[in-house]
């Protein structure tokens, strides 16, 4: 079979990351103190991470969604503002998210190629990988799956469809993206009924008309398996599920993958997690997950969305070293016997509470996240045991980390 050639061409790993646990986030104090945590968020270059994940969970991840840079040569930075009119861009405070810049094709794919090795290590006998891509680099990433899992193994070329705005005016506008499904096994998991949807009315009505003529006719109410082309609204400017962060893709997208290809107690993987949409439906539909980015705000805008919607612990992890700095500051605290109150601070994006503070391990016992839409954020907190050993750790929308002890 013919395979994808360039200068450097390696599958070779480097050596292992080491992995420090900051934090166990128990989302709103479900589990606490005693819960172990399944869940692992992780901070840090997922090469090394990976190449470290892989001595435990070799053949152990039943499914991978994978959204790695699709080589577009632009960079990409998050909107922090609370507030703001949508329709002046030019006004919008904004933060780095991160950049899809690469020396050459060739850098890229020696970024692409040793990382989706290392995902088909991790992939059980049966599991699935999605990987998404679009026009710019997705024909070398099907010539790379193919190579690693073999092209009988395709399962579909998913063509993700969406509406909006573009400056092109000497081709084609484009608004689709590609999502390459590789199985790994024969055995793959599939659930068509999880992901049935309606006919369309035009279909059920022809279908109803007793002089249709048809043959075997479908069982309408029971709905039909998505063709292969799926069109889901970008998460916009005013979306419900916008967190500011870039390019952050739409739940009901990443859903329909989970749960096609995934089962309740599986273990699934993101280790491009951006804005944390994929382990979010994953904790949201009882899977387990493994989710890594190498950018701060990427890991801190999942830890958000999961402590609003998460019900199992989940721990906080990064590569030794690549820990943030965090400042002592005065947080202006009112404390009770069981509950903790912060003075209102506009500029204050996320806090959490520690109850009985350890030294090493924040546990997280409470959280509140200022809203994306209403631009509010609880300014007390209730906490499920009484404080003994208390520490406080808040986050500003500009990304400075503030811990105070009492």
């Amino acid at each position: 079979m013919p395979t994808l050639t360039w200068p450097g061409k390696s599958p070779h790993p480097p050596a292992p990351s080491d992995l420090v646990t900051e934090s166990i986030l128990y989302p709103r104090g479900n589990g606490y103190p005693d819960v172990a945590a399944q869940d692992r968020l992780l901070l840090g270059d997922n090469l090394g991470i990976m190449t470290r994940l892989v001595e435990e969970y070799a053949g152990r991840v039943d499914l991978i969604y994978a959204d790695p840079p699709f080589f577009s040569r632009r960079d990409y930075p998050a909107r922090i503002g609370r507030g703001e009119d949508s329709r002046r861009p030019q006004d919008w405070k904004l933060a780095e998210g991160y950049a899809d810049r690469f020396a050459s094709l060739d850098a890229y794919l020696d970024f692409l190629y040793p990382r989706l090795a290392l995902m088909q290590r991790l992939l059980s006998p049966n599991g699935t990988i999605y990987l998404h891509l679009d026009w710019h680099a997705d024909a070398y990433g099907r010539l790379l799956l193919d190579e690693l899992f073999g092209q009988e193994n395709l399962l579909n070329e998913i063509i993700w469809t969406y509406h909006g705005p573009s400056p092109i005016q000497r081709a084609f506008n484009r608004k689709h993206d590609t999502i390459l499904a590789y199985s790994k096994g024969k055995a793959y998991t599939f659930n068509a009924d999880a992901v049935r949807e309606p006919y369309h009315p035009n279909t059920v009505k022809t279908f109803d008309s007793p002089k249709a003529g048809f043959g075997k006719v479908p069982d309408l109410a029971r709905g039909k398996v998505p063709e292969d082309w799926w069109y889901f609204p970008v998460v916009a400017r005013l979306h419900r599920e916008r967190t500011g962060y870039p390019t952050q893709k739409p739940e009901a997208l990443l859903e329909r993958i989970l749960l096609a290809s995934s089962n309740p107690g599986d273990l699934v993987a993101d280790f491009f997690c951006g804005s944390g949409t994929f382990p979010l439906v994953a904790a949201r539909h009882g899977r387990s997950f493994l989710a890594c980015d190498n950018q701060w705000r990427s890991t801190q805008t999942c830890l958000k969305r999961l402590a609003a919607e998460a019900s199992l612990p989940v721990s906080i992890e990064h590569e030794s070293g690549l820990a943030l700095p965090t400042e002592r500051a005065d947080l202006g605290l009112e404390i009770g016997k069981s509950s903790v109150q912060i003075r209102e601070w506009p500029e204050l994006d996320y806090w959490e509470v520690d109850p009985d503070w350890n030294g090493t391990v924040f546990r997280s016992a409470g959280q509140a996240c200022r809203s994306n839409r209403s631009a509010e954020i609880p300014l007390k907190i209730d906490l499920p045991v009484a404080l003994k050993n208390l520490c406080v750790r808040a986050v500003t929308q500009d990304g400075d980390r503030l811990e105070l002890h009492v």
